[in-house]
């Protein structure tokens, strides 16, 4: 019999990718990734015929039987929920094709979070994961029928919802689209020096900022949603707490955050902070802020190119 970590380790990356996307959460997904591991060792190895299948199918399962919980969680949470940032995409991608991280975006990631189960797990296997409609059927214990009717209901609601008109960052290559870099700069710059009529040229008329404090440090409970209500909630707390945004001892590594141009804040205890814009032509669409300590402990080892064009920012 093969040794059961050479053959399940090829697969890890795709099994982690499609954990995360279930999940939401890089640790939940880490987690699931491990038991199918331990379910895997104690298959009887002989009688898989496909162990990609196997695998894919395994962590399915396992990540169904996990969202139970997790949705029970997410009722309680307090203030908004964002998925767990990741800043390598590449490493998630369904296979070797780094542009296809595109579709670990918040805004999706927030949208697959809107459908069942079931929904979500046929619309990922079979739309990003290239699963036929006959193996999503034994993935998830359905007819085929079933499966196509799954995986349509959930496309439909994605293209209804997914925003339109986005620019899609290089989500594979680490580095930022010096356009967005320009950008990201001079919205900083704006928000430090508390300049509102700066800050709404930059946004959006329909911007909305999200932040995901969990309950565990300061942050707005509700979305924010327009320009000036984004630009005023900027300036306010860079009045009320000028050290809010930035700190001497932070350090700051932009990349790309779910697909997004983004950065993060080190502090000397670790990440404080994410923030991945949404950028749309010349504005910013959308700000997802995540400041909840339990969701950026898995960044502390990720190790990202710092920019050489250091600006504070939030």
């Amino acid at each position: 019999m093969s040794n059961p970590a050479e053959t399940f380790e090829p697969h890890r990356r795709r099994l982690l990718g499609l954990a995360y996307r279930m999940l939401g959460a890089m640790s939940d997904a880490e987690d699931a990734v491990q038991e199918a591991y331990l379910r895997w060792h104690a298959a009887d190895r002989n009688r898989v015929l496909d162990p990609r299948a196997f695998l894919m199918t395994t962590t399915t399962r396992i990540c169904l039987d996990m969202l139970t919980s997790a949705r029970a969680r997410r009722e309680e949470y307090v203030g908004p929920w964002l998925p767990e940032p990741v800043f390598d995409t590449a490493a998630l991608a369904p296979d070797s094709r780094a542009e296809l991280a595109e579709d670990l975006s918040i805004s999706l990631l927030l949208i697959l979070e809107t459908l069942s189960p079931l929904e979500r797990a046929a619309f990922l296997l079979h739309d990003v994961f290239d699963f036929s409609f006959s193996e999503v059927a034994a993935a998830l214990d359905r007819s085929e029928a079933a499966c196509r009717k799954l995986a349509t209901r959930a496309r439909a609601h994605v293209r209804v919802a997914r925003p339109r008109g986005i620019t899609s960052p290089s989500a594979g290559s680490g580095g930022l689209d010096k356009k967005h870099a320009q950008l990201m700069s001079a919205f900083a710059a704006a928000t430090q020096a508390g300049d509102l009529n700066m800050l709404m040229q930059l946004l959006a008329s329909d911007a909305r900022i999200v932040t995901d404090g969990g309950g565990k440090v300061r942050s707005a409970l509700n979305a924010i949603d327009g320009a000036e209500r984004v630009a005023h909630f900027l300036v306010e707390v860079t009045r009320k707490r000028p050290d809010a945004w930035w700190q001497p001892d932070f350090r700051l590594r932009f990349g790309t955050v779910n697909g997004l141009p983004g950065v993060i804040v080190d502090s000397p205890g670790g990440p404080v902070q994410t923030t991945a814009f949404e950028i749309d032509g010349d504005v910013i669409r959308a700000l997802y802020i995540v400041r909840n300590p339990d969701k950026l402990r898995h960044l502390a080892t990720t190790r990202q190119r710092r920019d050489p064009d250091e600006t504070n920012m939030c």
